[in-house]
């Protein structure tokens, strides 16, 4: 069995888009359409920076977005592939289970873009720039990452937020709270805390305000069944049902990312082949969970010709 995954923050990079976008008229019309959906040249931003700009969580979200489903329209179009032929299901990370529902047919692409601008503009200003911040625990997992949560919080919010991979647990929270679990991180068996450079602290409790305005734009936007089963980064399972995808979205705003766990039910269920589209993040990932899948990182015209072969 095969999933198509797809990559979450961090992925941006000045440049990502524009080899496929010259190469093909599918990827352009792609970037053509988000830009028109957004009403901003996201495109430009996305190839020539500022870095700055492109960082920023409410363009950051829709250009990772938009160079993954580039890739898959690629694919599809040129390639003459359809994903729900080749998927048994799709999975994202964070924001990239909004672009595994778009790729799955569930939100159109404009659709997707406009809830991606949205979602990073409202976790931006759920908390004051300054007063949140998340850390990377590397050598850790989820218990030894809780441990080392509940010993830093003083009262604070500071909470496992994504669990990755068996040594890779990301924490969430109040600034001064991360800082005191950096600082004690490897007294409690991390080998490595690293503060990461994020404008807000996602996926915890103080992104509520963040959460309630998603539960009303995704109350006003018209939503299929996805295609494919998706697997939710919130129960790390798969679901199909648009009033039950809808609140795991609203949920995932606050809610811990279950990479690992969602990798694993995946493994579990057969799926030994993991297709990341747009990224080469999750492969990585995959791998350190489940050591034996075959994961591959489609991003160039090379990459999307070399998986049409395989496919």
């Amino acid at each position: 069995m095969r999933a198509f995954i797809f990559p979450g923050q961090g992925s941006q990079a000045v440049g990502m888009g524009r080899a496929l976008a010259e190469a093909s008229p599918h990827a352009r019309e792609v970037f053509g359409e988000v830009d028109e959906a957004l009403g901003q040249h996201l495109y430009r931003l996305m190839t020539e920076g500022p870095e700055s700009g492109l960082t920023l969580t409410e363009n950051a979200q829709p250009a990772i977005m938009a160079n993954a489903i580039a890739v898959l329209r690629v694919i599809e179009r040129e390639g003459g592939v359809r994903l729900s032929d080749k998927a048994d299901f799709v999975a994202g990370h964070s924001l990239g289970e909004y672009t595994a529902l778009c790729a799955a047919g569930a939100f159109d692409l404009s659709t997707t873009a406009r809830l991606l601008k949205l979602r990073g503009q409202a976790m931006q200003a759920a908390v004051p720039v300054g007063e949140g911040a998340m850390a990377a625990l590397l050598g850790a997992d989820r218990a030894k990452a809780q441990a080392i949560a509940d010993a830093a919080a003083e009262g604070e919010v500071c909470t496992v937020a994504n669990d990755n991979d068996p040594g890779q647990v990301v924490i969430s929270g109040a600034r001064t709270a991360i800082e005191r679990a950096v600082a004690l991180a490897k007294d409690h068996g991390a080998k490595r805390a690293v503060l990461l450079p994020v404008s807000a602290p996602f996926h915890c409790p103080l992104m509520q305000p963040a959460a309630d305005a998603m539960e009303a734009a995704l109350a006003d936007v018209a939503m299929q069944a996805p295609l494919v089963p998706v697997f939710a980064n919130v129960t790390a399972a798969p679901v199909a049902d648009p009033a039950v995808i809808r609140a795991l979205l609203v949920e995932q705003v606050t809610g811990m990312v279950r990479w690992r766990e969602s990798v694993a039910a995946m493994w579990d269920t057969g799926v030994t082949d993991y297709v990341e589209l747009g990224g080469k993040v999750l492969g990585p990932m995959v791998k350190r969970t489940a050591p034996d899948a075959t994961t591959t990182s489609v991003i160039t015209m090379d990459d999307i010709e070399a998986l049409l072969k395989a496919l």
